[in-house]
């Protein structure tokens, strides 16, 4: 039998992520990654949590090995809300629930909110997890282009003024994920204007937002809000540990209470013992000094690698300049290949994200790609930017 031939209208014409595909390429000896999304390794607490780890399954074995609510672990859904909430990012009508990484909790409001046919309008580069998950719900996906300051919110309303179908608006505002870029407080607050005028929910992704290491905070849109038209999401897996798959939802009471049961179908309830672990670390250390270290070394490696790049790349390829996250994106001169391009480049063991994963429109030829400084060693940014330079010169010349 042709299994394939019974998938669902659904997933069938989905394609797995590039990314995560990239993550067997890493197993090939000499490999240099700037392709993964992943935080220095060297960064997570490990001996702290493997301590506290002890500890709750010697002291609190039952409770933690045990089925748990699924909104979360109560203490760490306390303190989870208690940090947003001083950050202006609870409204009154709003609730908080724990989930398996932010991924999820795009996945579950998607799954309460979008039907067949609904538009979902998203950034042009975006984050290839939410475009598969819009994808999966046959959402009709629109992309809108990203400025240096933000999405191009005259490309919006001209998207909103054709299509009458929008439900959401995904956007990842702060340290983007592929481009690194940051969102503007005026084009938030426009986004803000805009959902209102033409009556759709904005999605905040944002896993990125406390790895600043330079320039001026920016308010989350969830912040701003005052119509209950953001849903946000956050994450401890930039800050903490992506393995622990531990994340955050906080909306409308009655949309979370929705993604609830949805969350009950697909998975019961995140781990017990993992918010346990995550909320002892949080409440015995700080997490914020965690955090500044985090920002100092991303700074200093992001400041590195876009150094060797001015030094070294042509100069008809542009790069963004990010102020925190992990990642920047690359510009060569248009009708470049990208994923031409990566072949060349895995063939002297470098790796990258082609621009064309990162798109709506996937199929098309992109000319751009993506880097990510969190993971590589200040050797391999150089041995790694040095290689990439070479294959450059040599496709564009």
């Amino acid at each position: 039998m042709d299994i394939k031939s019974k998938f669902s209208d659904r997933v069938k014409h989905l394609e797995g992520s590039a990314i995560r595909e990239m993550f067997k390429l890493m197993a090939k000896p000499g490999i240099i990654s700037f392709a993964g999304g992943s935080p220095d390794s060297s960064l997570f607490p490990a001996k702290e949590l493997a301590d506290i780890a002890q500890e709750i399954l010697s002291k609190k074995g039952p409770l933690a090995l045990q089925y748990g609510i699924t909104e979360g672990y109560q203490p760490l859904r306390d303190w989870v809300t208690d940090r947003l909430s001083k950050q202006e990012i609870v409204g009154e009508n709003d609730d908080t629930i724990i989930i398996s990484g932010g991924q999820q909790g795009i996945d579950l409001a998607a799954k309460s909110l979008i039907n067949e046919g609904d538009a979902v309008i998203c950034e042009n580069p975006s984050f290839i997890g939410g475009l598969n998950s819009f994808r999966s719900y046959n959402a009709e996906l629109i992309g809108v282009d990203v400025k240096n300051d933000g999405i191009d919110t005259d490309q919006l309303e001209e998207v909103l003024k054709a299509h009458r179908n929008v439900k959401v608006l995904y956007t990842i505002p702060t340290f983007q994920n592929p481009s690194g870029i940051t969102m503007s407080v005026e084009k938030r607050r426009k986004l803000l204007e805009l959902a209102e005028k033409y009556d759709f929910i904005i999605f905040e992704d944002n896993p990125y937002g406390e790895l600043r290491f330079s320039g001026e905070p920016v308010p989350t849109i969830k912040s701003l809000d005052k119509g209950g038209r953001v849903v946000y999401f956050g994450s401890f897996s930039k800050i903490l540990s992506p393995g622990m798959r531990i994340g955050h939802a906080t909306a409308d009471s009655d949309l979370i209470n929705r993604m609830v049961i949805c969350k009950q179908v697909q998975d019961v309830h995140t781990p017990v013992l993992t918010q346990m672990i995550c909320h002892e670390y949080v409440t015995r250390y700080s997490i914020d000094e965690h955090i500044k270290e985090s920002c100092r070394i991303y700074g200093e490696k992001c400041e590195y690698m876009m150094k060797l790049m001015d030094e070294l790349f042509p100069k008809c390829v542009e790069h963004t300049r990010p102020q925190g996250g992990i990642f920047l994106f690359c510009t060569m001169p248009e009708g470049v290949d990208s994923k031409e391009l990566l072949k060349a480049a895995i063939d002297k063991n470098v790796a990258f994200v082609p621009g064309a994963t990162t798109m709506v429109d996937e199929h098309k030829i992109y000319s751009s790609f993506r880097l990510n400084y969190s993971m590589a060693s200040f050797e391999q940014i150089e041995q790694g930017i040095k290689v990439l330079a070479e294959v450059l010169n040599e496709a564009l010349n």
